[in-house]
């Protein structure tokens, strides 16, 4: 089961506390404490792995290593090792404890959370002329601590919305290496599947039901993930008794969860049309080509449709990487 929000507690290491010694050898009297060392920092890094969250199903706390205590002979302490963790491209992270958020957007580029805390200096950096042996050194600085809500929206150039059991998990194992899982579903499978396409990012997004947007089914947990899509796939399945209604009923759930997703690119699909003679898949398409015409009828085992499928992600490609 895919994890896309969830709550974590993250400290950095706090910096390890001043040592206070003398040195005891004849003729080299005075002040040898170290100083302690710097806590670790810890840092979030993006992987391309959805499952990344996974790790926070049980282990909700997670720290750096403290600064090691300063020794004597003024050696100082070792710092605290930095805490690398990985979570998804998309996690957008909304800091609970300064109310601030920040945002995961790159594979591989450390992003700091929370700093470690300073190593408190020994007696050695205290002495002067007129104090010779002091006897005072400084604790460590506590690391920052953080209380931290993780949610990933998926970032994706291609977004399958539509109802459950709509065909588009299909069209995206047939398109991409996906295995997404396959069945007529009477409900909405559990999670988002990605797949690729050459340049181009395709989510399949769990099959949405009406009241999606009021938090009916799992409505609101996969809404968000069609935010950070460019582009969206509609599919009306031909099974459909109403098709017009179905396309209104998603549309609808869009706009009331967030107006602006109405605004995005759509391209709308008859699916699994293979289902319907001739005469009953015209009289559905010319339904649907009244609200967007460029509606096309497709099926995963018609092979002139998935050509148009293709054509129309090829142009989608060529426009990517050749803005005007």
């Amino acid at each position: 089961m895919l994890i896309d929000d969830v709550v974590i507690k993250v400290r950095a290491g706090n910096g390890g506390k001043g040592a206070v010694n003398f040195n005891k050898n004849p003729m080299a009297l005075g002040p040898t404490g170290g100083s302690g060392g710097k806590g670790g920092d810890f840092y979030f890094v993006g992987v391309s792995n959805l499952d990344a969250l996974k790790q926070f199903r049980f282990k909700k706390d997670l720290n750096a290593e403290d600064g090691e205590n300063g020794k004597s002979q003024l050696n100082d302490g070792a710092n605290g090792k930095d805490l690398i963790v990985q979570v998804p491209v998309g996690t957008v992270i909304h800091n609970l404890t300064t109310k601030s958020e920040a945002e995961i957007i790159k594979i591989g580029e450390p992003v700091l959370i929370a700093q470690g805390g300073k190593g408190g200096k020994g007696n050695f950096l205290f002495r002067s002329s007129t104090n010779t042996t002091p006897l005072q050194s400084q604790p460590g600085l506590p690391g920052e601590h953080f209380e931290l809500r993780l949610e990933l929206k998926l970032i994706a150039d291609i977004g399958f919305v539509g109802l459950p059991n709509g065909g588009k998990s299909s069209l995206l194992n047939e398109l991409t290496n996906a295995s997404a899982k396959v069945a007529n579903y009477p409900f909405t499978t559990l999670e988002p599947n990605l797949g690729v396409y050459y340049d181009l990012i395709l989510a399949d997004i769990p099959g949405l039901i009406e009241g999606a947007s009021s938090g009916k089914g799992l409505g609101i947990k996969f809404l968000r993930h069609v935010e950070r899509t460019k582009i969206l796939f509609h599919f009306i399945s031909a099974e459909s008794e109403n098709v017009v209604k179905d396309y209104k009923t998603i549309r609808a759930e869009l706009k009331k969860y967030n107006p602006e997703l109405l605004e995005k690119p759509e391209y709308l699909f008859l699916s699994k049309s293979d289902e319907l003679d001739e005469k009953e898949k015209e009289k559905k398409l010319k339904k649907l080509k009244k609200i967007n015409e460029n509606a096309i009828a497709i099926s995963i085992y018609d092979d002139e449709s998935l050509e148009l499928v293709k054509k129309i992600l090829n142009q989608i490609i060529t426009e990517k990487l050749n803005p005007a």
